[in-house]
Order: C-alpha cells, then structure tokens, then sequence
C-alpha cells in the first residue's frame, strides 16, 4: 500500500481506509478505487500555477518577477500585465498572452510572474 492510496483525492484527509475494493474517506464520505484517485487528482490540479504556486486564471493580474528581454528593450523586474489570457496550446513554452504598455503584445511563461 503506497502512501497516496490512504489519502482523499476530494478532501486529501490522511484518515480514508480501505474496504474492500473501494477506499472510503472518513471525514467527507467519499468513495474511490485506486485507479480513480490519480485520474482525480490530475483533473482537479490546477493547470496554470505562478511562480509562488497559485493557480491563475483568464483575465487575472500578475507582476514580473525578474527582468525579462523584450526584442532589444528589457521588460523590469515588478512590471504589471493585466488580464491575461491563458493558452491551452502553449507557444514555444510560453503559456500566457498579454499586452503590455509600452511593450506591445506578448507571450509569458507563469514560471516568471505572481499574481497581483
């Protein structure tokens, strides 16, 4: 028995047994096989996470966290982008698409910013 099969996939409560086929949470009732709980956990991960680890969403309003080369120009350190949009196609690695002032449209990766 590995360590990820007696965590709850819906509440990640350490406490769920097993009975039978089916492990059962204590604290929210929540039943699953084991096969079930990585399927699970993969679809509730979020997909976009900052720098920091927080999930960002379409429209949302991070910062730079390093200074970042814009063509010949560099983009500073704290520069704000507001309402990103998130790629479901990421382009050459970057996954979000912004504009910014003075800067023109863009794409980022969520490695280098934080949300605001």
């Amino acid at each position: 028995m590995s360590v990820e099969e007696n965590v709850c996939p819906k509440c990640n409560s350490p406490y769920a047994y097993p009975d039978g086929l089916l492990w059962i949470c204590p604290e929210c009732a929540h039943e699953w096989t084991p096969d079930q709980a990585s399927n699970e956990a993969s679809e509730d991960a979020p997909r976009f996470l900052d720098a920091n680890g927080n999930p960002l969403q379409d429209g949302d309003t991070v910062t730079t966290i390093k200074d970042l080369k814009a063509g010949k120009d560099t983009m500073k350190l704290g520069t704000k982008v507001k309402n990103i949009k998130l790629l479901d196609d990421p382009v050459n690695g970057h996954d979000i698409s912004c504009k910014i002032a003075g800067f023109g449209a863009m794409y980022l990766k969520c490695s280098v910013v934080k949300k605001a």
